[in-house]
């Protein structure tokens, strides 16, 4: 069963909509409770740092959370937001990530950008595995997803890195560990090829 993290930050409502049309069982959950049936979780992020790591904390579901992925090993995949939440913290705000994965979120340099409009990152950009993974499995080198954020994951252990966009230099758009991925850009709204990566999320044997 696919869990949707429903803590009030992020579109569900179009992940169900992917799931279904896969045929592919999916539930949300907004409760602790509801987090033990899943076999696999998507933790989807929108908006400021601070403020989702709020709603999650207040959500009351943090701790079953903590516990599915860090004790269980439940493959969770974040995105967007929820990706950079996987992150010890972040220079958007001042609270604490999750800290399940080794890294820190930072800032575009819009120093180094030449395009007209600089922040946010939105549109539609190339994505480029830098390792062989299922998460990417049938997806085209380079294939294109849709972005929309001004911030990025910077990952300390550079095994962790699974794929890269270009975005005024090259950053990581991509991570995974263990049972934790992360992607930066919205497969939701990716059309094929994001329903691909969704659907080899959910086609993950082992983590």
């Amino acid at each position: 069963m696919i869990t949707l993290i429903d803590y009030g930050v992020g579109n569900t409502k179009a992940f169900l909509n992917v799931y279904r049309q896969l045929n592919i069982p999916v539930s949300m959950a907004k409760t602790a409770a509801e987090i033990e049936s899943a076999s696999k979780l998507i933790l989807p992020g929108v908006g400021s740092f601070d403020h989702a790591m709020d709603r999650l904390n207040h959500s009351g579901m943090r701790e079953a959370l903590d516990k599915a992925v860090l004790i269980k090993k439940i493959p969770v995949l974040g995105i967007c937001v929820g990706m950079q939440m996987l992150a010890a913290s972040s220079s958007e705000g001042t609270f604490p990530g999750l800290g399940w994965l080794n890294g820190e979120v930072k800032k575009f340099d819009v120093s180094k950008m030449n395009q007209l409009t600089h922040l946010p990152h939105m549109g539609w950009n190339d994505v480029l595995p830098v390792v062989k993974h299922p998460l990417f499995d049938e997806l085209y080198s380079e294939a294109q997803f849709y972005f929309l954020h001004s911030f990025y994951f910077h990952s300390n252990i550079q095994e962790n890195v699974l794929a890269i966009s270009d975005y005024g230099g090259n950053f990581t758009c991509a991570v995974g560990a263990d049972n934790i991925f992360g992607v930066q850009f919205h497969p939701e709204k990716s059309h094929q090829n994001g329903i691909q990566l969704l659907k080899n999320f959910a086609n993950l044997t082992n983590a």
